[in-house]
């Protein structure tokens, strides 16, 4: 037996101490028994060894491989294991079935691994851009219970919650970006071959021009001129271009436009349910596979593309170092709405946390759907109104000069 500390927080008080076992997953599930969630989980009088990813055996495909492709090949090894199949002979017959390139280059990869005798999730970290922490993480727990399957289906679960999202969030951004489009070509093409027409006419006429006219008449001559509409759309270009250099460069500058998303107008709050739901459902996954909190924090941490989410996962790890609840580290966080913590307040005194995250996800994924749901809604009659407003615009401007005529001659 070999004696193994551990800090935790029980019935919301923060805990520490040392429990006999076999093994670390042994020790883990006795404290999960005790109804501990699990921060800190070390071998007595050992310093905990951090393993370093091995440099030149890392073999991944980047953006060869679609989500699309690892959900199916998760799908189809959970379901041939469930069937009592081997894990080597189940990744043969999926290397025989899939077309995918990217994805039959990976098996071929993990099987030669596995044939090595590395354990499948070594083999599984090795792609580090095709399976996440995440997965990683939840196959390392289904081979130490001996459930590989059911683990394998959460990950299943997790990827099409993960889709579904992705899926929804286009969804409800192609109707109105197509009707913008739109809206943003007609009046190009009417400032650009519509309004010399009205010019023309007008400069034979002799009519005085109102303001609204006069100022489309000059954008319309700006959008013909060569150093006017071509420069225009050209810096239009360039801009964008930096701005996303920026975004991805500099901290502050992706800060500050993670924090506008939050904040735009009836998107935002879709983005950031969808962000609550990703966070909830992975910290529950890693929670329910005993992964303890401070990793299960770092992981989710590292699956998050949001920079506001992540400065607030961090605070609350710092949190739950210094002894601090959970309720009251997430209540602390602006980002998290009060309703988070008051979820997360029943998981820590019960010390079902691996639950009440998955609860957590649940309601957020809920709330995201009726979001959509009411998106769908407004998005149409308020697109219909914006491209009334624009396209209409320019044609009651273009034609007031006839109108004031007829209304001095009348």
């Amino acid at each position: 037996m070999l004696n193994f500390q551990y800090k935790g927080i029980a019935a919301g008080k923060y805990v520490e101490g040392e429990i006999e076992a076999l093994n670390n997953t042994e020790a883990a599930h006795k404290l999960k028994e005790q109804k501990v969630i699990i921060t800190k989980l070390i071998q007595a009088k050992k310093k905990k060894k951090v393993e370093k990813k091995k440099k030149g055996s890392s073999f991944s495909f980047g953006t060869g491989v679609k989500t699309k492709e690892i959900l199916i090949f998760c799908k189809q090894f959970s379901t041939m294991l469930r069937a009592g199949l081997p894990v080597l002979n189940t990744l043969n017959m999926l290397y025989d079935q899939t077309t995918a390139p990217g994805m039959k280059k990976i098996i071929a990869t993990i099987r030669k691994d596995l044939e090595s005798g590395n354990p499948l999730s070594k083999c599984f970290e090795k792609h580090p851009k095709v399976f996440d922490t995440v997965v990683v993480n939840l196959i390392k727990a289904g081979e130490a219970s001996g459930k590989l399957d059911t683990f394998l289906q959460r990950i299943v679960t997790s990827l099409e919650k993960r889709e579904k999202i992705k899926s929804q969030i286009k969804s409800a951004l192609f109707y109105p970006g197509v009707l913008f489009t739109v809206a943003v070509l007609v009046s190009v093409f009417m400032l650009i071959k519509v309004v010399p027409v009205f010019v023309k006419m007008y400069d034979g006429m002799g009519v005085e021009i109102p303001g609204p006219t006069a100022a489309i008449m000059g954008a319309s001559d700006f959008m013909r001129s060569p150093s006017g509409g071509g420069l225009m759309f050209l810096l239009i270009f360039i801009s964008i271009m930096v701005f996303r250099y920026l975004v991805q460069k500099n901290y502050g500058v992706r800060k500050a436009w993670h924090q506008f998303t939050f904040k735009i107008p009836v998107f935002g709050n879709l983005i950031k349910k969808s962000v609550l739901a990703r966070v909830s459902l992975v910290l529950g996954n890693l929670s329910s596979a005993g992964v303890d909190l401070i990793e299960s924090i770092d992981i989710a941490k590292s699956v998050s593309k949001n920079t506001v989410v992540v400065e607030s996962l961090e605070n609350i790890k710092k949190g739950v170092f210094s002894g601090e609840t959970l309720t009251k580290l997430f209540a602390k966080e602006k980002v998290f709405p009060p309703t988070f913590s008051q979820l997360i307040s029943v998981g820590e005194q019960t010390g079902s946390l691996d639950e009440m995250f998955g609860s957590v996800a649940k309601y957020y994924e809920e709330e995201f759907d009726t979001a959509v749901a009411n998106l769908a809604s407004l998005i149409e009659p308020i697109m219909i109104v914006f491209m009334g407003i624009t396209i209409g615009g320019l044609m009651i401007a273009m034609y007031a000069p006839i109108f004031n005529v007829g209304a001095i001659i009348g």
